[in-house]
């Protein structure tokens, strides 16, 4: 197999190592098997691939689309390094509220499977960081939502109290106000 695949505290997110093949040419991985992900219980099919570049201290989030156009993400750092955060949104879900980080960087190649359902938010640790993922629904701009970064009940542990934001994500509602149509099953 040329991944691991390893559930994090919130088993519905999936953190992956992809096998890294290095020699003094460079380096060569996998990045996404349909099969080898469906056998580890990622079962999703992706319809868009988007590419995302920041600046240092940038943090992009909590974005979500609500249902019908609810998005899976497969997050990979291609350059530099971001701490990841997904938080789950599902009205019911024993982890309602909770969050969990993942670092991913373009060294470890790991990447962050992110269901639909969850609030996905990223700061960049490095100066221009890349970041790739896959989406399992197209963007829709009427079910794009987002919750404000610094929620005081979700209290997530940003790398920094002062991030660069765009004003958008300065102007999204709390996760208790935000348009939210997730239900736990």
């Amino acid at each position: 197999m040329s991944f691991i695949f390893q559930k994090l505290a919130i088993p519905e997110v999936v953190l992956i190592k992809p096998k890294i093949l290095r020699d003094k040419r460079g380096f060569f991985i996998e990045t996404y098997k349909e099969l080898d992900f469906t056998n580890a219980g990622v079962n999703i099919r992706f319809l868009q691939d988007n590419h995302s570049s920041s600046s240092k201290n940038t943090l992009r989030g909590l974005h979500y689309q609500k249902n019908p156009s609810a998005q899976g993400k497969l997050i990979r750092c291609v350059r530099g390094e971001i701490y990841d955060v997904a938080v789950d949104i599902r009205k019911g879900s024993p982890t309602y509220g909770k969050w969990i980080f993942a670092d991913l960087s373009e060294e470890n190649a790991h990447m962050l499977y992110i269901p639909p359902g969850f609030a996905h938010g990223f700061f960049a640790k490095c100066d221009m960081t890349e970041i790739v993922y896959k989406c399992s629904a197209e963007y829709d701009s009427k079910n794009d939502k987002g919750i404000i970064w610094n929620d005081p009940i979700i209290n997530i542990n940003w790398p920094t109290l002062s991030p660069i934001l765009s004003d958008k994500d300065k102007g999204n509602p709390t996760l208790e106000c935000a348009d939210n149509n997730f239900e736990y099953k």
